[in-house]
């Protein structure tokens, strides 16, 4: 098993590394060329600069069993596709119950959004009880993986 992260604008890098330093499982940091990320613990892998070359790469380099870390659903329900675990930086575990229902209401909002029927609401601050939820959700599923 080893952790793959979409770190791109990725708020809980020194989460996972906790989490992966205390279980010895490897951290690949996904990034592209605009972004600069430096860790004594995970290795780091930039790859060229593009709309998506982070998903693909993460995409590419998973394997059954690896859990990858991403806000994205679409790279999300090509992680479960190939056997991985998937969570999103809130916490929430992605799964094939969910992923299904959760790519709808992407579909759905970006059609309204593209009406001019949606309203822009402000996403509220990220606080410490979310980086503390994430990684109780991450060590849960870390212990699920294992214990399987």
């Amino acid at each position: 098993m080893k952790i793959l992260v979409d770190a791109d604008a990725c708020p809980v890098i020194s989460q996972i590394e906790a989490v992966a330093k205390g279980y010895g499982i490897e951290v690949i940091l996904l990034c592209d060329t605009a972004h600069i990320f430096n860790s004594e613990y995970c290795s780091v892998k930039t790859v060229g600069q593009g709309a998506d070359a982070v998903d693909f790469a993460l995409v590419n380099m998973c394997q059954k069993g690896d859990v990858a870390v991403t806000q994205d659903y679409g790279v999300a329900a090509m992680v479960l596709g190939k056997g991985g675990y998937c969570i999103h930086q809130s916490g929430k575990v992605f799964s094939d119950d969910n992923i299904g229902g959760l790519l709808m209401d992407r579909h759905l909002a970006k059609k309204a959004r593209l009406s001019g029927k949606a309203h822009n609401s402000k996403c509220r601050k990220r606080t410490k009880a979310d980086d503390r939820n994430f990684k109780e959700e991450f060590e849960k599923l870390i212990l699920h993986i294992i214990n399987e």
